[in-house]
């Protein structure tokens, strides 16, 4: 016999399971307890997050054709050229917002589903209640450390691998890195693009705004790495979670049962023991129910029935 809750074989002699200290005999499940499908959400929101990824290396990769336009509007000695730059940028930027928006509102969802799950799994003893795995995100400094051990709990009590407890600390020091990194590269940048000349004349100002683009590629290379990182270990997480929980969702939906007629009436035509199926014997059919013994005879009179 298997645990149920991490899959180990157990053993007659112990009461508790020697790897995760569930009880011997306890189902996948806790009757009663509600839980929650996590399948679906898991690929939207993994999908959601790798497309915010992939948006963001876009934008961090903007300088390339910022440079571009850079030097034509210094050829031409164009101000419309500089100010189309900018509206390119935003242009990267938008979708990005967009998908970042998406992807952290399915991730707090899938994030609370995960950890209710939990409540019903026996053996699983999480360190933080379901209202961390939204207020985690949301709560500022809380922010930093929270979502990091829901995460933790959810791999620990779901999965029972503990080699893959690495994962989540590569997600949350890269996720860490690409935000201090993201806030302190844009504010830097910020700064050096006010002190541009704001309407260039000659060649030497042009040249400011073809330096400015040149030099904001590298600092991005740190946060957009970071990014990516973040990105791809997330994804690995929501699935194997998601895989994980499914997995002993399934093992506590029992089999259902085969349809059963009641005494004395038949069953629909087709269906075994039904009339037109050809295991049904012939001499079934004319077998009239026994009357109970337990039913009052009621004798009829006028008015007393519908039809009398």
């Amino acid at each position: 016999m298997n645990c149920q809750t991490c899959g180990d074989p157990t053993s007659p002699a112990f009461e508790e399971c020697q790897r995760c200290g569930t009880r011997v005999g306890q189902p996948a499940v806790s009757p009663g307890v509600p839980t929650y499908g996590v399948r679906g959400l898991a690929v939207a929101g993994a999908s959601a997050v790798g497309a915010a990824t992939l948006c963001y290396l876009l934008t961090a990769l903007f300088p390339l054709v910022g440079v571009r336009m850079a030097r034509s509007a210094a050829e031409q000695l164009d101000r419309d050229v500089l100010l189309g730059a900018v509206l390119v940028e935003v242009l990267f930027t938008l979708p990005y917002l967009l998908a970042l928006l998406t992807a952290g509102t399915l991730v707090v969802i899938w994030t609370w589903r995960a950890r209710k799950n939990l409540d019903a799994f026996p053996g699983a003893v999480p360190s933080l209640s379901p209202a961390w795995a939204i207020a985690g995100w949301l709560v500022p400094f809380a922010n930093l450390v929270v979502p990091a051990r829901v995460l933790a709990d959810l791999l620990r009590n779901s999965v029972w691998q503990r080699r893959q407890s690495w994962l989540v600390g590569v997600w949350w020091v890269s996720w860490l890195v690409f935000l201090i990194g993201d806030r302190f590269v844009a504010q830097a940048q910020q700064q050096r693009y006010d002190r541009l000349t704001e309407l260039p004349r000659n060649d030497a100002e042009f040249g400011t705004y073809v330096r400015y683009y040149e030099e904001a590629l590298a600092p991005r290379l740190v946060p957009a790495l970071a990014c990516l990182v973040a990105g791809i270990a997330f994804v690995v997480l929501i699935r194997r979670i998601s895989a994980a929980q499914q997995d002993r969702l399934a093992r506590a939906v029992p089999a259902w049962p085969a349809q059963q007629a009641w005494p004395g009436q038949s069953a629909w035509p087709g269906q075994p023991g039904g009339p037109g199926h050809p295991d049904r014997p012939a001499s079934v059919a004319s077998v009239p129910p026994a009357p109970s013994a337990t039913s009052a005879q009621i004798p009829p009179g006028p008015g007393g029935t519908i039809g009398a």
